[in-house]
């Protein structure tokens, strides 16, 4: 069965602050990814930006017709993984983590943390590219004059 390996990377500047995620997909045991995704947002955290990559590698898995393939899923986020794999209370972030659940309830995937910043070739291309991301969100909000705020909804924020 062919594998489908995907690393994906959240970024803040600042925590709350500007934001992006990114996605790269490829074969196992090839050289070039068939798929960069990538995105930003003027107001979030690292966190949010962590699961927005993880959503968009699901929707991307969706569209394209890859749960026939076994899908191998890395991030550097403990929290996203182990939230994941050992049912971690979910505290923060229910929007996102709805998202989640209803992208991933008919998908077979491996979810595996890697560590960050050490030296594994496709995380850290991801985390550039997040990087990146968050950097071009930054120069949008400066340009914009805001200043970065709270991202999670309200009656959220009321639960916790």
């Amino acid at each position: 069965m062919e594998i489908v390996e995907i690393f994906t990377d959240g970024s803040c500047k600042g925590n709350p602050g500007p934001g992006g995620w990114a996605v790269t997909i490829l074969n196992k045991g090839e050289d070039k990814p068939f798929a960069i995704i990538h995105g930003n947002t003027l107001h979030t955290t690292n966190n949010r930006m962590e699961m927005m990559a993880v959503i968009e590698a699901l929707k991307y898995i969706e569209k394209n017709n890859l749960r026939n393939k076994k899908i191998i899923l890395h991030s550097d986020s403990n929290l996203v993984v182990q939230t994941i794999n050992l049912g971690w209370k979910r505290k923060k972030n229910l929007d996102l983590w709805c998202q989640f659940d209803s992208l991933n309830s008919d998908l077979s995937i491996e979810y595996v943390w890697v560590r960050g910043h050490a030296n594994n070739r496709w995380n850290e291309f991801t985390d550039k590219i997040a990087l990146d991301e968050a950097m071009r969100a930054q120069k949008e909000s400066m340009k914009k004059g805001q200043v970065a705020q709270n991202p999670e909804p309200a009656d959220q924020q009321q639960l916790f």
